[in-house]
């Protein structure tokens, strides 16, 4: 979908200012009569004028993902928009990258405006950003229930070898800027302090990385054809293909956890990641893959043959599901959710995320904040690694996309 002229309402608080915080933010329709999208996000403990820039930054960035190029931006945060509009100035340490960030995107659109509306006016945002507070209980009983032990997770397999694949706790991974990271360890190594990111981003913070793993080989991707909940299994390829990229992952060291789809062939591909690492496996519902409906097992001659005009849309309109399946923007809204979920169970850490094409490329495309034609135009092999960062402040960069070098 893409649009012209939208309206951004956005919101966030803190329940304790410093306290749980989220964020919340819709984009309307010019007429402010059809939802054309919302985000929503648990952020931690922080402050309400963080919480607010950061439903402005999602607002925002969704604005750009719809296309839009005229973009009135409604909060009822005074400071928030006298600050934006170069009314006041932004003083606030924590304050500087958030409103920079939010003002590389207002550079974006062709024009924004800022208007402060009532908290009453304000209320659908408002009611996201609660959600998002809400979260703050869910993401508690998962870090207990994780320390408990009861988790949905895999033991990985016993080692064969003495000792941990893992490396010395030290030890910093060699796929990213060591330069950067070496400012986030200072004395003790469990201490993450303020850091920045990558090039001329301004992101700060240290990052959750997601090492982003595709599953190996499969009889349905020999012969190139749509494979979303079919479910095959690894082929013999496939499996060495995992043996390898679990190789590669045990000599960096460093990582927190392993990550899979359900699917039986991620979870096959991250089972050999996991034992390499001696971490165990969580399960993700969010990362499956597409459900091609009546497509599944066809080849795309073969779905373009059978549904020809369907197809060509389906190719351009991210909206558009397949028969009896799933658009690609509801994909979007469940990887939302799953990294969401990542970056507060694992902050500033190091975690393999074993999925398939279409939520890496969807995780990619959050990371660049760029608009659908990602999905259509990249190509992910195989058991290919891709990495995307995702900061504190909201900032996020892509270090790697479809290294096979390992296979």
């Amino acid at each position: 979908m893409t649009v012209r002229n939208v309206i951004v309402e956005a919101d966030g608080g803190s329940r304790g200012n410093p306290g749980p915080a989220g964020y919340g933010a819709v984009i309307w329709d010019s007429d402010r009569a059809t939802v054309l999208a919302e985000r929503r996000e648990f952020l931690g403990v922080t402050t309400n004028n963080v919480a607010e820039y950061r439903g402005l930054i999602a607002g925002l960035a969704a604005a750009a993902e719809l296309g839009a190029r005229i973009v009135e931006v409604r909060m009822d945060s005074k400071l928030v928009v006298e600050q934006m509009s170069g009314r006041w100035k932004v003083k606030h340490a924590a304050m500087i990258p958030l409103a920079e960030r939010a003002r590389q995107l207002v550079a974006g659109f062709d024009r924004v405006g800022f208007q402060w509306i009532p908290r009453e006016q304000n209320s659908h945002a408002d009611r996201l950003a609660n959600e998002a507070m809400d979260d703050a209980e869910v993401v508690t009983e998962v870090r207990d229930a994780e320390r408990q032990g009861n988790v949905r997770a895999e033991p990985a397999a016993p080692q064969d070898r003495a000792g941990s694949a893992r490396g010395a706790e030290a030890t910093l991974p060699s796929w990213i800027d060591e330069a950067a990271d070496a400012r986030a360890v200072q004395g003790d190594s469990d201490t993450a302090a303020q850091t920045t990111g990558p090039g001329w981003t301004g992101a700060r913070g240290r990052p959750t990385r997601l090492l982003l793993l595709r599953h190996g080989q499969t009889a349905l991707s020999v012969q190139r054809r749509y494979s979303g909940r079919g479910n095959p299994e690894l082929t013999e390829l496939g499996r060495e293909q995992a043996a390898r990229a679990a190789k590669y992952l045990a000599t960096k060291g460093d990582i927190a956890a392993v990550v899979s789809s359900p699917l039986s062939r991620a979870r096959d591909t991250a089972q050999a990641a996991a034992q390499a690492l001696n971490v165990p496996v969580r399960v993700l519902d969010g990362l499956t893959e597409t459900d091609f409906g009546e497509w599944e097992g066809l080849t795309f001659g073969e779905a373009a043959q059978r549904d020809p005009e369907l197809h060509q849309r389906w190719l351009g309109d991210p909206s558009l599901p397949a028969p009896g399946g799933e658009s690609f923007d509801r994909v979007r809204d469940r990887v939302e959710a799953a990294r969401r979920d990542l970056v507060a169970l694992y902050p500033g850490q190091n975690v393999v995320v074993v999925s398939h094409v279409t939520p890496i490329k969807t995780l990619l495309q959050l990371a660049l904040e760029v608009g659908p034609s990602l999905l259509y135009r990249l190509h992910l092999d195989l058991a290919s690694l891709s990495i995307a960062e995702f900061y504190p402040d909201g900032g996020a960069s892509v270090r790697l996309v479809n290294d096979t070098s390992y296979l």
